[in-house]
Formats: structure tokens, C-alpha cells, sequence
């Protein structure tokens, strides 16, 4: 499938502001008729807060290297001073993100946490926090509780001044600091961040960037240390009811971290970077670790479809998830992937370009390139925003239309980047002279390149009077220079823009012209087409943009944000939560039982899921478990797994008090007995040859997979296949079978973990629960685990009281009177609805028939030896609550 071909909004968010707001309060209302609870507060994580502090009085000075920049941009903001010893200012960066934060604070409560930054001191230069120099700031390990406490109301009072009428529309933030030692906060952000993350999803591998030897994993624990610390934060500041929002790739391992300590939050990630193709994700050595801290989100979010398709496809290949229609499946908990894209704030800057400083910079820059056409470009400094491809293309434009030498100008403004690069700014100058050299002359000079970062007043007369913009990074999420042109030009000259189709936001931008940064000659090309280009074709073009720039806005974006994250907590909040079983009645229920039943399922319940089924085998704690509830007399104990008998008697055998189901309740082998009685014996099973040379057809077309032929059952696995590839196989496969022999054998077909299974449809593994249950109806404990859709047999077997009815009578079912024959009569149980524990290993969210829920296999073993072990006093200290982590 073609990325550029998808759509740039989700059908339903491509409408206006006041529709999306209408939807929010719509969703509002019918959450609070539900009894979903909602606190009106939005938490939103960001790395730094957008507020630069300076410790007035501190005579401190510490050796930290550097952190985000301030970007000065010339306005007229000045420091808010507290009564305390705090001087704050405006941390200039990431406008379009903080606009749109700031936009819904009109109906809803702003939180914004973030790390303090570097502490500041007086007197330091506004862009102190981005060069290498120690002298203007502290370490915080200087500054005192108190100090800090101060900090925190300071904040309360902080409030920018900035002439904007958006500002008096909208309510103040709330400012949460987060505070990192210096060593944990440079080497989570110069670190882990900037020399790992960053280059990867910039399609760069860490070796590409490095000036030294390049470990990915070297700043690993510090990204780790300053997560869990942002978690902590979020902990102590959660109401129930908060919407919590992610920023970006510095807090990645974020969501899963508060999804453990608070497993009913709803959490939204969204990522501002591209994310990269699984090929090339899957180089990064903690990818797991990654990707699971992404899935522990409601909802992740991106900028494209593209990077949606590539996050699935990662989340598949390197995690071995599974994706449905839902979203990725993490053990029952879905985390849902859709794509927004981010704007700016068009009604600020349509201001910003009106202000009075511009006009006079306007006319001058006319006068000094009159008679010539101006090319203008805006980047940072850094190697993936295609600078020097930019000025090589350029090169190549007057190489081959030589007609442009001495009549256009190349104004190029590359702002410091966040970390160094003397090799890229030596190689960005030498190309400069190199191209001045061979085509300038005493009067004429084709590229004028500043290295500086520009204040507001020129940045916009710059643009306002370009003849066309270059923007054409080589890997870019969102890219705001392009739109502030298209903004800029509205009052001018309606100019064109070239952009590179590897931007984020390229598909909404249509009607520029797209290239291929890396071909020179095709980006010639385009600057060729948009330097002749006619009136009316400007004009069709900038309207059909600037309609698009001043609709998706950092102000629609923010609502759109809002409204999904209100629609998973209505997915959320209306799903049945499986509570995770209480121990005390459990306990308390099995010891005052005269008789009890254990019903085990095997893989993925007793042994956790692996790749080659044969390693499953039990662990010591395991075995333990089931040798002591099996020798106490009181209890029944079997075990009713989807493995052949060969493979229970080879590492369960040993258990003489235990008894068996094999192949989903095809065989048992009761409790003391050797011998396997089979099920299947009366059925048809003529149908197996038939399957089994569907199965060999399908598995000659996918690498990887195999066919395990059971004598009641027959199964295709895909495990060992490509993922995708396998799935689709499995698809097609499962379609012939329904369509073409189900109808017409006596089997019915089942998917499951990574394989298909066909079995006969007379045969389960809940009519094995109920052949267990008629032969002990004196039972009055039951406790039944499983953690897959053949499980839920067992569990549908075991729903046998209607509401209000406390005493059942249960007639013979099918699986005794196909071994003990007909005529059986109906028998009255003694099990009570409070001591049945159907049990579902997996996460609270995942949908089945069970009762309760544990996480973990261990879990179940846990419980079982807490079961087994002597009694407590009454005296003795309760047990302590397990891990409830849902992942």
C-alpha cells in the first residue's frame, strides 16, 4: 500500500473547531448518564516546561552539559519575578504544542508537567541552556525543599506578557515541576533522547551521528530513572476522571509506568517525531522495553497513516502482538493507534505578521534584492533537515538553468540545533563559499547564508517577501516554517513553496511542490517551475493551502486530541472490567470446603506462552502448586489443555492425584488411572484427511509454519511464519475452511495464539468441565483458569445459576454419556454462585466470561501455594495485595 495515497485526517476529525467541541461536550454528557467519572482536568506530560526559572540568590555553579534551547524570538515577553527568589520567564520552542494546550483551557483544567530545565542564574543569556558553558547554572542538588516549594508558587503566579488577545481569552495552566538530578536529566535528554532516539526515528542509527565510538544503551538507565520519576509526579497529582496526555518520544516508557499504578487511567501517547519502519526499529536494542511502555496507552497517537502502519507493523514483527480492528492486544489490554496531525496557531501568527517591526525589514529587503527573485529557507542545523542537500539542489538549479545566475537569491537561515555539529556547520559553509565561488561575481552573490537564530519581526519579513520557500528536511514529523509562509504570503505575493514529501505534514500540503529531497535534479526542477510560475496559479494554489493551514490548526488539533481520548474512556468505561480475584475470600471459601474442584488450563495458565511449544515446560513452583493441592484429599485437581496426552504424561505424569484432558477435551485420564478414554470414537472423523491437505497447501505457501495432527484434532501454526504474511495466510485459511467444509463436516474451526485449529464440534473442553462437575456434585469450591478463546468453554460451562437462583440441578452431559452410555440421571449440586472463581489470566480489559482475573501465570501459581500453605492466626499479619500491574 502506497503511505502518500492515505487519507491526512481520520473521517469524522475533518471538520470544524465548534463540531469538534460540540462532539466533546456531547461525549461529556453521555459519560456522566453512564457513570463514568470525569474530573475536567486534562494532564498533559511534556518534557520541560515551557518556562525558563532563575534562582536569584543562589551564588551556585555546577558543570552540567547542555539542555533544550531557548529560542529567543524577539517579543516583547518579559520575566515574571514571584515574591520569592524565582525570576520566570517564557521557554520559547514547541509554540504549536503549548498553543494548543492553552486553547481548551476554555472548558477544561490545564495541567502541565514537565522537568524544570536547567536552573538559571541571574544574569544568564536567554539561550544559556543550549550552549556547553557551566557558569550560568545550577545544579539542583543546590537548591534547598524550600526553595523548590517556593518554585512550585511561583508558578501558580506566572503569567506571561505578551500582548495577544488569545491570552485574556484563555485560562492560566497549572505548572507541575519535575525534578531530575542533573547527571539523570542530561543523560535521559542529551543522552538516550538526542544521540539514540532522535536519530532512529529520523531514519539515522546512532553510528551515523556519533562523533565517537556510539553505544545505544549507554544513557539507557538515566531515560529509565527520569520516566519513573515523571511517573512518580503523575501519581501524586491523579484524580480519577483525569484525561492524561503524553508528549513525544522523551517519554516513551511513561504510559506503561503509570498504567501500573494506575490501571484505570486513561492514557493517551502522542508522538510529534515520524516513527520508522520495524527494520529499522528493530536495531534499537531496548525495543521491547519501548514499545511496551508505548502499549501501556489507551491510545497512541501520530502524525500520518504512515506511521501508524509502521508502528503496527513494529509492535508485530518485533513484539509478536497481535492487531485487530481495536487496535494492538498486549495480553487483553487493546491499545488503540489512529493519526492527527498538528497545526499552528494561524490566528496568532496571521497577528504576528501584521505587527508594526516587520514592514520597514520588508521594504528594505526589497530594496536591497530589487530586480531579483528571493529563495527563502529556515532550518535547524542538523543533519536530517537536508540542508546540504538543499544548497547542492540549488547549485544544480543554476547549473542547468543558467538563465537564473545573477537573477535569483538563496537566503538560507539555519538556527543552532540542539546538540553541536562543527562537521555539519564547516561542510554547510564550505558549500556556501563553494557555490558563491563558482557563480557569484563583485555585484552579485547567490547564497547568503546566516547562521543565528532570527528574532520574530525578521523571521516574518523574510518570509512575507519570498518569491518561493525551500523547505525540504530528509525526515520531518511537523514542519511550522512552511505553514507560517503560506500565512505570511496571504498579505504579499501569494508565493509558492517547495517542500519535501518526507515531511509529516506533506500529504495536507498537496498544492506545493513536492520533491524527492535527494533528487537534485527533480528539486531544480521544482524551484525552476515555482520561480516562473503565473499569477492565477499562485493564487489557486496559496488559497487551496491556506485554507488547509488556517482549519487544521495547533487549536483543532488539541480538540481532536480531546475528543478520542474522551471516546476510549467511553469504550473503557462502558467494557466489563474483570476484577483481579480477592485473595481473602478465596482462601476463606477453600478452607471451610468439605470438596473442591481445580481446573487448570496449561499453556499460557500454568507455563507462560513461548515461540517453540515443546520448551513449555513446568517450572518448580509450578509442580510444587500442584502437588500439594493434589495430595490433599479434599481437593480434585485436573488439568484440561489443548496438548496431546504424549506431552502431559512426559511433564505431568509423575502426578498420580492429578487428572487430565488432552486435545481440548478429546481424551481424559482420570485421577490413578493409566488409561486415556477417547470421546471421539463414535464421532465421523473422516474429515482430518480432508483438513489436513488444506493445512499442507497453505503450509507450502508460508515459510515457517507446520501442521500438528492430534488424534481428535488437527492444527495449522504460524508461529515460526512472518508475522503478517502468516496472519493473512491464517485468514484465507480459516475463510475456505467455514465457507467450503464446516457446513458440511461435523467440526467447528478456531483460531487461536498464532495457529488454527479444527476439531469436532461435539468435543470442548467445557463439556469436560462438566463431566468433572456431574461426577463430584458434592463440590463446594471450584476454581477454573484459562487464558485463551478455548477457555472460555470452561468458563460458559461453569455460568449455571440464573439470576436469583442460589441451588441448581445439573442433567448428564454429552461427555458422560458418550463413555458411560445414556440413562444417567440429573444430580444436585452443592456449589454456592460466591464459590465459583472462574479465573482469566491476562489484563482487567480483556474481554471473557470470567468472573476475575490475574496478570501473570505466576499469579495463578501464587495463589495456589498461599492456598496450600498452613493457615494463618488471627493474629498473624493479612497477606499483602499481589502486583496489579495490567500489561
Amino acid at each position: 500500500m502506497d503511505s502518500f495515497s492515505e487519507p491526512y485526517t481520520r473521517e469524522g476529525d475533518d471538520i470544524s473547531l465548534d463540531q469538534v467541541r460540540d462532539k466533546i461536550r456531547q461525549l461529556e454528557e453521555e459519560h456522566k448518564k453512564n457513570g463514568i467519572p470525569l474530573s475536567g482536568r486534562i494532564i498533559h506530560v511534556v518534557h520541560s516546561l515551557p518556562i525558563t526559572a532563575t534562582l536569584e540568590s543562589s551564588k551556585q555553579r555546577s558543570n552540567a552539559p547542555p539542555t533544550p534551547p531557548l529560542e529567543s524570538d524577539g517579543s516583547d515577553s518579559s520575566a515574571s519575578k514571584s515574591k520569592s527568589e524565582w525570576s520566570l520567564a517564557p521557554r520559547y520552542g514547541h509554540a504549536a504544542m503549548i498553543s494548543g494546550i492553552m486553547s481548551v483551557s476554555q472548558s477544561h483544567e490545564q495541567i502541565i508537567v514537565g522537568w524544570t530545565g536547567d536552573i538559571l542564574t541571574p544574569g544568564a543569556p536567554a539561550n544559556a541552556s543550549t550552549t556547553n558553558t557551566s557558569a550560568d547554572k545550577i545544579l539542583t542538588t543546590n537548591v534547598s525543599s524550600e526553595e523548590r516549594a517556593e518554585l512550585e508558587v511561583a508558578l501558580k503566579d506566572f503569567q506571561p506578557k505578551e500582548s495577544d488577545p488569545d491570552d485574556e481569552k484563555f485560562q492560566k495552566a497549572t505548572y507541575v515541576p519535575v525534578w531530575l538530578d542533573d547527571k539523570i536529566a542530561h543523560g535521559h535528554y542529551d543522552g538516550y533522547c538526542k544521540q539514540t532516539l532522535w536519530p532512529m526515528f529520523h531514519y539515522l542509527l546512532w553510528q551515523d551521528v556519533a562523533t565517537e565510538y556510539a553505544s545505544a544503551d549507554q544513557h539507557y538507565p538515566q531515560y529509565e530513572a527520569a520516566n519513573a520519576a515523571f511517573a512518580r509526579r503523575i501519581v501524586e497529582i491523579y484524580q480519577p476522571g483525569d484525561l492524561v496526555w503524553v508528549h513525544d518520544y522523551h517519554l516513551l516508557l511513561l504510559p506503561r509506568l503509570i498504567r501500573e499504578s494506575l490501571p484505570e487511567a486513561v492514557l493517551g501517547l502522542f508522538m510529534h517525531t515520524p516513527f520508522p519502519t520495524s527494520e529499522l526499529f528493530r536495531c534499537l536494542p531496548r525495543r521491547k522495553e519501548v514499545l511496551d511502555g508505548m502499549l501501556g496507552a489507551n491510545l497512541v497517537c501520530f502524525q500520518t497513516y504512515s506511521y501508524i502502519r509502521h508502528f503496527i507493523s513494529t509492535c508485530i514483527r518485533v513484539c509478536g502482538y497481535e492487531a485487530n480492528s481495536r487496535g494492538i492486544d498486549v495480553d487483553g489490554h487493546v491499545t488503540a493507534v489512529m493519526h492527527c496531525p498538528v497545526g499552528i496557531d494561524a490566528e496568532r501568527v496571521a497577528r504576528d505578521v501584521q505587527r508594526p517591526g516587520i514592514q520597514p525589514k520588508l521594504e528594505a529587503l526589497m530594496n536591497l534584492y530589487e530586480g531579483k527573485k528571493i529563495i527563502v529557507g529556515r532550518d535547524k542545523l542538523d543533519v536530517v533537515k537536508g540542508v546540504v542537500q538543499k544548497l547542492r539542489a540549488f547549485e544544480k538549479l543554476l547549473q542547468d538553468y543558467p538563465e537564473w545566475i545573477g537573477n535569483v537569491v538563496m537566503i538560507q537561515v539555519t538556527s543552532p540545533a540542539l546538540t553541536d555539529s562543527p562537521k555539519l556547520e564547516r561542510l554547510v559553509s564550505e558549500l556556501v563559499a563553494h557555490i558563491n565561488g563558482e557563480y557569484g561575481s563583485l555585484d552579485f552573490i547567490p547564497v547568503h547564508h546566516y547562521h543565528q537564530t532570527l528574532k520574530k519581526d525578521e523571521f516574518y519579513a523574510l518570509l512575507s517577501v519570498a518569491d518561493l520557500a525551500v523547505i525540504t528536511p530528509l525526515r520531518d514529523g511537523m514542519n511550522t516554517t512552511s505553514m507560517e509562509f503560506v500565512i505570511a504570503q496571504e498579505k504579499t505575493n501569494k508565493s509558492p513553496s517547495v517542500l519535501s514529501e518526507f515531511m509529516g505534514i506533506s500529504k495536507n500540503m498537496e498544492d506545493a511542490l513536492l520533491v524527492n529531497p535527494w533528487d537534485l535534479g527533480g528539486v531544480a526542477a521544482a524551484i525552476n517551475q515555482g520561480l516562473l510560475m503565473s499569477p492565477a496559479e499562485k493564487a489557486a494554489r496559496h488559497a487551496k493551502l491556506y485554507k488547509v493551514v488556517t482549519t487544521h490548526t495547533s487549536h483543532s488539533w488539541a480538540a481532536v486530541l480531546v475528543k478520542m481520548l474522551l471516546e476510549q474512556m467511553g469504550i473503557q468505561g462502558m467494557a466489563r472490567q474483570t476484577p483481579y480475584i480477592p485473595r481473602d475470600q478465596l482462601e476463606g471459601l477453600y478452607h471451610g470446603a468439605k470438596k473442591r474442584l481445580f481446573l487448570f488450563d496449561y499453556d499460557g495458565t500454568l507455563a507462560p506462552i513461548v515461540k517453540i511449544p515443546s520448551m513449555a515446560t513446568p517450572s518448580e513452583a509450578t509442580l510444587e502448586a500442584l502437588e500439594r493441592l493434589s495430595a490433599d484429599p479434599k481437593n480434585v485437581v485436573y488439568i484440561i489443555s489443548g496438548r496431546d496426552g504424549e506431552f502431559l504424561e512426559q511433564h505431568l505424569g509423575h502426578l498420580k492425584n492429578v487428572g487430565f484432558s488432552a486435545e481440548h477435551g478429546a481424551f481424559i485420564r482420570e485421577r490413578g488411572s493409566g488409561e486415556w478414554a477417547n470421546f471421539t470414537q463414535s464421532l465421523d472423523m473422516s474429515w482430518m484427511s480432508e483438513v489436513e491437505e488444506i493445512f499442507r497447501y497453505y503450509t507450502e505457501r508460508t515459510t515457517g509454519s507446520h501442521i500438528e495432527v492430534k488424534k481428535s484434532s488437527i492444527t495449522w501454526h504460524y508461529r515460526g511464519a512472518d508475522p503478517e504474511w502468516g496472519l493473512f495466510q491464517c485468514r484465507q485459511c480459516q475463510d475456505l475452511l467455514e465457507n467450503n467444509l464446516a457446513h458440511k463436516r461435523p467440526i467447528e474451526v478456531l483460531v487461536g495464539k498464532k495457529n488454527l485449529e479444527v476439531r469436532p464440534i461435539a468435543v470442548n473442553k467445557g463439556e469436560i468441565v462438566k463431566r468433572i462437575l456431574y461426577r463430584n456434585p458434592d463440590a463446594e469450591f471450584i476454581f477454573c483458569a484459562g487464558d485463551d478463546k478455548t477457555d472460555e468453554d470452561m468458563f460458559r460451562a461453569l455460568l449455571l445459576f440464573p439470576p436469583g437462583v442460589k441451588q441448581v440441578k445439573m442433567e448428564a452431559p454429552l461427555s458422560v454419556t458418550l463413555i458411560d452410555g445414556d440413562g444417567k440421571p440429573a444430580v444436585d449440586l452443592a456449589i454456592q454462585p460466591e464459590a465459583v472463581f472462574t479465573t482469566a489470566v491476562g489484563h482487567s480489559s480483556k474481554r471473557t466470561l470470567a468472573a476475575w482475573h490475574v496478570t501473570t501465570p505466576q499469579e495463578i501459581v501464587d495463589h495456589m501455594l498461599d492456598l496450600v500453605r498452613p493457615q494463618k492466626t488471627e493474629a498473624a499479619a493479612p497477606p499483602a495485595e499481589p502486583d496489579k500491574s495490567h500489561l
